[in-house]
């Protein structure tokens, strides 16, 4: 079987292995975080304790985190939030996150990547926007867990289902794009431009996304380009053990993705888990905490459909259809000249290593059909990829940016 090998079966059988081991050191570390008599509860405690949480967390997880938005600040007033599926499909469902509230606020779809992470990685993003929007989410779908008969998903199916989701919001909705995912969203208000489709988005804002990468390249870029299609179907796709709901489905794994990321900053990584356990030792709770609430997030992975990894790999990575002015959609070509009267912003950050700067802002030249003073590029100072979406810089600089441009056009 092509790409087949034997590398996610044994993924699998080492995580299960080491499960117990995993197992038992949480345990051990929950017994020595409570106080026992004539026990010291000093420096050597809280080594041992912090070696078995080092333990414990030494593997992935491949279940969604839970986003944890319970309530949200509108206009000074909590307000209670709960999350609904609006609309379900077998690679991902449409989650609005309903407040409790009688006032309408303009609606919003935020497009997550479907790059080895859960959408979870944009909890941030959605949390600060609630207080203006109506917020709805792509929460995509983990690929290991989709049955083969559910069928195949590709860049086509992704696009399909972006304008199929945008028509379940209903017309005048907004469009925010993270990342990989802001080809698509382009190519999808691209087509409903087009076709005039009454629930094509109000306004669209690109973050952080390769719309051209060649464009500065950068390792990623660098990787797609150093090894022909054939070395991607052979050297990272697999498939999925027969233990798991999506048996036999080809994919993508997440764990590799996150090697790959990993790899690009290791010493960083050491480093940051080197400063988890001296938090730990030294009692410093909160500092422990942040790094913990990272990496839970971090260490969820999700497995990647096959034809939609290559797809990407190919059109975005290689051949750059989007940015030729080559790319289809089911056999039609894909036009961002048919986007006329819509606001567009682009947002990119200066320290991006994986999504360089100019890439983004290429899109402003290719929506040349809007007018100039419908168009807004920012650039973040002293952010990374992360930081275009997450963070301090992301609340305070990037966020009222975006809202005033959603505001502007509503």
């Amino acid at each position: 079987m092509e790409g087949a090998g034997l590398i996610y079966e044994a993924y699998q059988s080492h995580a299960d292995l080491t499960a117990p081991l995993r197992a038992a050191a949480k345990a051990a570390r929950r017994l020595l975080a409570k106080p026992w008599p004539g026990m010291d509860q000093g420096g050597s405690m809280r080594r041992m304790a912090a070696a078995y949480e080092l333990l414990s967390r030494a593997g992935l997880s491949h279940t969604r985190p839970a986003y944890g938005i319970d309530s949200v600040m509108v206009e000074g007033r909590e307000v209670a939030v709960e999350e609904e599926v609006a609309l379900s499909t077998p690679f991902g469902s449409l989650l609005h996150f309903k407040k409790d509230m009688a006032a309408s606020q303009p609606r919003v779809l935020i497009v997550a990547p479907m790059s080895g992470h859960f959408a979870t990685l944009l909890r941030s993003t959605a949390r600060t926007m609630l207080g203006d929007f109506d917020v709805y989410i792509t929460d995509w779908h983990n690929a290991r867990d989709i049955p083969l008969a559910q069928g195949k998903f590709d860049l086509d199916d992704f696009i399909e289902i972006l304008i199929a989701f945008l028509a379940a919001i209903g017309p005048g909705a907004h469009l925010v794009a993270v990342c990989q995912p802001t080809v698509a969203a382009l190519a999808a208000t691209s087509i409903m431009a087009e076709d005039d489709n009454p629930a094509r988005p109000s306004s669209l804002t690109l973050m952080a996304g390769p719309m051209d990468a060649r464009i500065s390249p950068t390792k990623v870029n660098e990787l797609a380009t150093k090894h022909p299609l054939d070395w991607f179907k052979s050297h990272l796709i697999h498939y999925v053990p027969l233990r798991h709901a999506g048996a036999l489905r080809r994919v993508y794994p997440g764990f590799l993705q996150l090697a790959g990321f990993m790899s690009m900053n290791l010493e960083r990584h050491i480093k940051t888990h080197l400063e988890f356990y001296d938090n730990l030792v030294k009692g410093e709770t909160a500092k422990a905490e942040a790094i913990r609430t990272f990496y839970d997030e971090y260490f969820a992975v999700m497995d990647l459909p096959a034809e939609f990894f290559l797809q990407t790999v190919r059109d975005v990575f290689q051949e750059y259809t989007l940015a030729k002015g080559t790319m289809e959609w089911r056999g039609r070509k894909v036009n961002p000249r048919a986007i006329k009267r819509m606001a567009l912003l682009t947002v990119e950050g200066e320290k991006d290593d994986i999504c360089a700067v100019g890439q983004t802002m290429a899109a402003q030249e290719m929506c040349a059909s809007i007018r100039p003073y419908f168009k807004t590029h920012h650039v973040q100072t002293g952010v990374g990829h992360y930081g275009v979406f997450n963070g301090r810089r992301w609340q305070n600089e990037i966020y009222p940016i975006v809202r005033d441009t959603v505001f502007n056009s509503d």
